[in-house]
């Protein structure tokens, strides 16, 4: 249908096409709103760890943060990053804490972005290689700890696949030589070795985790300062080498005495591909907030940062850490940038419909009026032209009175603009003279009928 004639329908039918019109434009606002510009969901889950370790530490204080931004963060105790990945991988949570060397680009580093759905925020902190001992000096390799038993983690953590890759490189295997893997991590590990059930405990963790704040802080136990960290870390790229420097942990006890040499992977935080991207904005401000404060091994700002993640890092990482946060959320609480952004999205479709519309509508109108004008400047030269053809009988002449009659009453019920006025008066001149023909031609025949 032509603009002319959905310009001409009756009255009915146009408001019925206009009706129509409104509907298709309420269907794809709400299109938008609901595909394309979604509110981000008030309630997320996460995977932490175990509940004494510093996963589970990190998730209370994202905890608060979000809260203070509206969102209800749901924590879920875990074994650590290996239960963590799958319950990532399985939908169960939306974002989690993956200990560096347990995730996809650790394995196959030319891994493509589309084959996970996973991705990286950012890396959040260093998990040392924390190898405590009673006596041993392992200094020169991890060799003595065979027919030694060993806490090596919990079942299914990230702690336990890395300690069995570590302890396998020096050829320190489970059921060799009388070795023992103790399957116990955190705080239960660490008392194990406290009455010595154990030879030997290796905990990959943040420095904050409270089991490795209670072996360091005792002073009791020997911390294995290992001398092939470099070989080590180039070995396996996922490690890095750190130092724990002389006094770090507690200066007026010189604890430790001397610099320990560590290996140490990082924690990534991890979320679902399809996560609102306002989501992974407030998650990594509150990373900002709770890991940019330094620990015993890193400075301060250093983290979180974009270096060695475990997944591909997301668009909405890639911009945070290259431009900061969202505009609106640097001046806006957090909820009212995301409704100021939406409505701004909103408006930009609207704005390129009606804006075209709004220039177009006023040419629309004058020429919906002069199209009136000209049909009526029709209808009064069918009249004229019937007048001078013919003569017509009362009933026709009644019926053109009555025509005339109703031009005239629209032209004058009809606001026209004042550009209009020069031809609206001819208009009305023009009625006058058709009727003045048609009273001329009554005359003439009633008075023929007279005689």
């Amino acid at each position: 249908m032509t603009l002319r004639e959905q310009l001409h329908l009756p009255t009915g039918r146009r408001l019925a096409y206009w009706s129509l019109l409104v509907a298709v434009l309420a269907a794809l606002l709400w299109l938008l709103v609901r595909y394309v510009s979604p509110a981000p969901p008030r309630t997320l889950v996460m995977s932490t760890g175990v509940t004494d370790g510093a996963y589970h530490r990190f998730g209370l204080r994202y905890q608060e943060i979000l809260r203070a931004n509206g969102v209800t963060l749901k924590l879920l105790p875990s074994s650590g990053g290996m239960e963590n990945i799958v319950r990532l991988n399985d939908g169960t949570v939306s974002v989690a804490f993956v200990q560096g060397g347990t995730g996809l680009l650790a394995s196959d580093p030319e891994a493509a972005p589309d084959s996970t759905a996973l991705r990286s925020l950012a890396t959040v902190a260093y998990e040392p290689v924390w190898i405590f001992t009673h006596t041993l000096d392992l200094s020169k390799g991890l060799g003595p700890l065979a027919g030694k038993r060993i806490a090596v983690g919990v079942a299914g953590s990230g702690n336990l696949h890395v300690a069995r890759q570590l302890l396998a490189s020096y050829g320190v295997l489970p059921d060799a030589a009388g070795t023992t893997f103790v399957l116990e991590g955190g705080t239960a590990a660490a008392q194990m070795l406290n009455e010595r059930q154990v030879d030997a405990a290796i905990m990959i963790a943040a420095s904050q985790a409270p089991a490795v704040q209670k072996l360091l802080t005792e002073g009791r136990m020997r911390l294995a300062s290992l001398e092939q960290v470099e070989g080590l870390a180039q070995r396996y790229p996922y490690f890095q080498a750190v130092t724990l420097k002389r006094g770090a942990v507690d200066p007026g006890r010189n604890l430790p005495a001397s610099d320990i040499r560590l290996l140490a992977t990082t924690a990534n935080l991890v979320v679902r591909e399809e996560l609102h991207p306002a989501l992974d904005y407030l998650l990594l401000e509150a990373a900002r907030q709770v890991h940019s404060q330094p620990s015993l091994i890193s400075r301060p700002g250093e983290f979180p940062n974009a270096n060695a993640t475990d997944y591909p890092l997301s668009d909405q990482a890639e911009r945070y850490f290259k431009h900061g946060r969202p505009f609106l959320q640097n001046y806006l609480p957090f909820w009212m940038a995301i409704y100021a952004q939406r409505l701004l999205l909103w408006l930009v479709p609207l704005a390129a419909i009606l804006l075209p519309l709004a220039r177009v509508l006023p040419g629309l109108i004058n020429w919906r009026r002069q199209g009136k004008l000209y049909r009526r400047y029709g209808e009064l030269k069918y009249l004229e032209r019937d007048l001078a053809s013919r003569q017509l009988d009362n009933a026709e002449r009644s019926a053109a009175r009555e025509r005339l009659d109703h031009i005239e009453d629209e032209i004058i019920k009809t606001k026209f603009p004042l550009d209009f006025s020069d031809r609206v008066y001819t208009l009305r001149q023009h009625v006058d003279y058709v009727r003045a023909q048609l009273e001329r031609q009554s005359m003439t025949t009633n008075g023929g009928q007279r005689h």
